[in-house]
């Protein structure tokens, strides 16, 4: 595989990535920023060709890491998950060290943050879907995050009441035409569903049912 590079060619379909070209044969590419480094009639070796081949696998992975943060906030757990399935085409997986050294690079940039993707999810989970407390946590840790984190922040964010009353109050429009028993029940098994203990929700069940109209009747 060892030989003399006789040519260094843009990607016609990708300007940021440079094929490069060993004795006239193609043999491997690179992103640009990396293959600047090159120039025709360089020789190189076997084992700078796997160096430059693992740096490009990691080019890759540090870019699909990119566009999975992309869609939303990730966890490190999260990531490393997605990096560990990544298949890339005719190349070969990932190792643990190669890993690290991409979730380093991100945190280095600071695209990897678990404080901060805690901070989003719970914000996300109070505007849309409230849950409990301990309901948040357990979805936390299920997404990798410490502890120490889920507890912090949790706490920080979270009022288990005001969230039971936000949940119950979304869905409570759909219920007002039935009668208070049923209303309850209904009521009950969604903040149930949501983790909420039920001395909160016995609560905002009965402020929710009187905000609906008292104890009228049907």
């Amino acid at each position: 595989m060892a030989g003399e590079i006789t040519s260094l060619r843009f990607q016609k379909g990708n300007q940021e990535r440079v094929n490069v070209y060993l004795e006239g044969e193609y043999a491997f590419a690179l992103p640009a920023t990396e293959a600047v480094r090159l120039r025709k009639g360089q020789f190189l070796s076997d084992e700078e060709i796997r160096s430059l081949r693992t740096v490009d696998l990691e080019a890759k992975a540090f870019d699909r890491a990119i566009r999975f943060l992309g869609v939303r906030p990730r966890s490190e757990w999260e990531v490393r998950q997605n990096l560990q399935r990544y298949r890339p085409r005719g190349g070969e997986t990932l190792t643990d060290e190669q890993i690290e050294r991409v979730i380093e690079r991100l945190h280095a940039r600071q695209y990897l943050d678990d404080q901060e993707f805690a901070r989003y999810w719970v914000e996300q989970r109070n505007r849309f879907k409230p849950r409990s407390p301990q309901a948040l946590r357990y979805e936390l840790r299920r997404k990798g995050v410490a502890a120490q984190i889920v507890d912090a922040i949790v706490e920080q964010e979270t009022d288990p009441r005001s969230a039971a009353l936000d949940a119950a109050r979304s869905r409570a429009h759909r219920w007002y035409t039935l009668g208070e028993a049923e209303f309850q029940k209904k009521m009950a098994a969604l903040l149930q569903r949501r983790g909420f203990r039920w001395e909160i929700i016995r609560d905002v069940i009965q402020q929710v049912w009187q905000e609906r109209g008292g104890d009228e009747s049907d």
